[in-house]
């Protein structure tokens, strides 16, 4: 025997069908039942209509009926009430039909239709006591709270008011309503007239107000006499409505719209069935315009489409949105996690975990890398320091774990201090000692140096810097490559000592290790070494941040760019062509207000420059032997060979597409912007 998850697919295609063959048999009947008919006096009652006394699921509440005690039947409205001579009900059966050039064609199922007719009269017209009452009953097309019931009047008939004014009224348009011939109304100062309800407003007397709406089964009531109106009024009026599907779902689809969109729906794929089976049997004639829906069914059609359509699309884009939000969030946290886990590992790193309400400012911004904006910052002991907002754009973790697992480790005067950092959620922060005299490439690029500082400081810094770079690549049980040596990321305390600083792109190796493996090339256009670029060249090491040392010497020796499109001699371009040609010739570069002392301090540089900036890392000195060439007598350094000139053993193929000519002003720079780099 089947389960019950196995009979869950049966039921499933059952109500399918239902829905295609009857879907007014899901809706109708629902909230009011059928409870048969009912008599009062020689009325009969039946569905829609019932009793006050019948139980509340009885009916149609809107088509609520009285019985009182003398067995009349009451239809009581909002403002009146009316006496219930007769109900004659009717059921009639159509068929649906195909229209095409060939004439009718029947092909649907039968279908019923429900119809009644109820003769009323004005309570006030039969009353046994006073034969001069008027009719002060008025009837209302709008009942039922607010949901509009469909009373229909039975053609010919007219609506006209009965007016109440307090002066007599000489126009033909006010027919006198008063059939007594001494009417205590009259002597009490009331006039009443019927007035026909499409009377223009402008003729509507001042004097008068309205009573009450009264329907008259005449077309027009001008002319008539008060005795032919009331005639009139005493047969009453006729009540008809085919109330069709609407009645028999036995609710009021105003005060339910869903509903009446689930009608709609259920009736747009009973259509689209329909118009298949028609297909089936009737060919592809259907393609041929040879038949047409009514027009009622073809939009029904198009909304139902559509309304699919557009819930479909909207459907897809919520479960879009809500994937990517997810995916977004995930990534986000595995990032956090990451970074977690790191510092729960690294217990003998030195900087301290600060929340970020233990520091206050963040409002004087020092400067901008690609991994975050530098701000100046102070800690609650009042210790000014430079915080690092890492970027959300590029906070993956990674950077800010190169930085804290590399100079977490690193004690050198050289070497920027960190003294903490932030973490919380996908907010990440550094904590740096702040340096008062910023940026190196703030005082040898500025055009006009507000610091100017004399060639034997400038000596001293880059020293400093030789030494820093010196430690991090021999000084520490692993070796660091730096990986973006350039002035921006050179800092300088209050006695102008500098400080490397951002590690950002920084790799810890194995000081075994004299070649190690990159995926990508990682630097700054300009400063990177051409074993980054091409890869016959040499293997990367530790000589990467040797050439990119060289080339910052030679940009504090001219105190400009090394590639600059603006200076006044062509020449002059790119800086270490022209001044590798001025020294390999025996001149010196003009400065003023240079000693002696400080044209060698000066020289020094500029060689020891050349050696670093060779183009095979085999032929650059480690900063080690930087440090001796910095500090050894000028007479004892020989200018290297050109550093430019290409290697006999890189091919061909690299030499036409990757390396330009050696006549070309700037053989690496042009070159480079064809690599897709890291840059910072």
């Amino acid at each position: 025997m089947p389960n019950p998850r196995q009979r869950l697919p049966l039921f499933g295609l059952m109500a399918a069908i239902a829905l295609f063959l009857k879907p007014e048999a899901c809706l109708a009947r629902n909230l009011n039942s059928d409870c048969g008919s009912s008599m009062c006096g020689s009325v009969e009652i039946r569905n829609p209509f019932r009793l006050t006394t019948q139980p509340s699921r009885c009916g149609d509440h809107r088509y609520e009926l009285e019985c009182d005690s003398d067995n009349r039947t009451s239809l009581v409205m909002k403002n009146g009430r009316f006496y219930v001579r007769n109900i004659s009900y009717e059921t009639r059966t159509a068929t649906k039909f195909i229209y095409s050039d060939q004439g009718v064609v029947s092909y649907g199922r039968n279908f019923t239709s429900e119809s009644y007719r109820m003769q009323a009269v004005d309570a006030n017209l039969i009353s046994k006591d006073d034969n001069c009452s008027l009719p002060r009953n008025s009837f209302s097309f709008d009942e039922g709270d607010g949901c509009k019931v469909p009373y229909s009047l039975r053609t010919p008939y007219q609506m006209m008011y009965l007016v109440n004014c307090t002066t007599p009224m000489e126009s033909s348009l006010y027919i006198n309503a008063s059939r007594c011939s001494t009417s205590s109304s009259q002597s009490s100062g009331s006039f009443f007239y019927f007035l026909p309800m499409e009377n223009p407003a402008e003729k509507f007397d001042e004097s008068c107000t309205i009573d009450a709406a009264v329907p008259i089964m005449v077309r027009n009531i001008s002319g008539m006499s008060t005795s032919e109106i009331y005639q009139k009024l005493s047969l009453g009026f006729e009540i008809e409505s085919d109330l069709g599907f609407r009645l028999t779902l036995g609710f009021c689809y105003e005060d339910r719209p869903f509903l009446l969109m689930l009608q709609s729906l259920l009736y747009a794929l009973q259509t689209y069935a329909d118009s298949f089976v028609h297909f089936l049997f009737n060919g592809p004639r259907i393609f041929q315009n040879t038949y047409y829906a009514p027009r009622s069914t073809n939009v029904l059609c198009v909304g139902a489409t559509g309304g699919v359509i557009l819930a479909r699309y909207f459907l897809g884009m919520c479960c879009l949105f809500a994937l990517v939000t997810h995916k977004w969030r995930r990534r986000h946290l595995s990032a956090d996690d990451t970074i977690e886990i790191f510092l729960k590992r690294q217990h003998g790193l030195m900087p301290i975990r600060y929340s970020f309400h233990e520091i206050s400012g963040f409002k004087e911004k020092l400067g901008e890398g690609g991994f975050g904006s530098v701000y100046k910052g102070r800690l609650r002991s009042g210790y000014l320091v430079a915080i690092k907002l890492l970027s959300k754009a590029k906070a993956n973790g990674q950077d800010f774990i190169s930085e804290v697992a590399t100079i977490g480790r690193i004690h050198h005067v050289n070497v920027v201090k960190l003294i903490g950092f932030c973490v919380e959620g996908s907010n990440q922060a550094l904590v740096y000692d702040f340096m008062p005299n910023g940026s190196l490439d703030r005082i040898i690029f500025a055009e006009e140096n507000k610091t100017i500082i004399s060639w034997r400081k400038m000596f001293e810094i880059s020293l400093g810097v030789a030494q820093g770079i010196e430690y991090l690549h021999h000084g520490c049980d692993m070796q660091i490559l730096h990986f973006d040596i350039k002035p921006h990321n050179i800092l300088l305390d209050e006695n102008f000592i500098p400080k490397v600083s951002d590690f950002g792109l920084a790799k810890l190796y194995s000081t075994d290790d004299s070649i190690v493996s990159l995926t990508a090339a990682r630097g700054t256009i300009g400063y990177i070494a051409p074993e980054l670029v091409y890869k016959n060249i040499g293997g990367v090491s530790y000589k990467a941040d040797v050439y990119s040392f060289g080339m910052l010497l030679l940009e504090m020796v001219g105190r400009r760019k090394n590639l600059n499109a603006f200076v006044e001699q062509l020449s002059q371009i790119y800086f270490p062509f022209w001044i590798y040609g001025r020294y390999s010739q025996g001149e010196d570069i003009e400065m003023e207000g240079i000693t002696d002392d400080e044209k060698m301090m000066v020289r020094r540089m500029v060689i020891t420059a050349f050696w670093c900036i060779q183009m095979k890392p085999t032929d650059r000195p480690s900063m080690r032997k930087v440090l001796e060439m910095l500090e050894s007598d000028v007479e004892l350094l020989q200018i290297p060979p050109k550093p430019f000139q290409l290697p006999c053993d890189i091919s061909s193929k690299d030499q036409t597409s990757n390396i330009p000519s050696e006549d070309q002003t700037s053989p690496l720079l042009d070159s480079a912007d064809k690599i897709t780099l890291q840059i910072m």
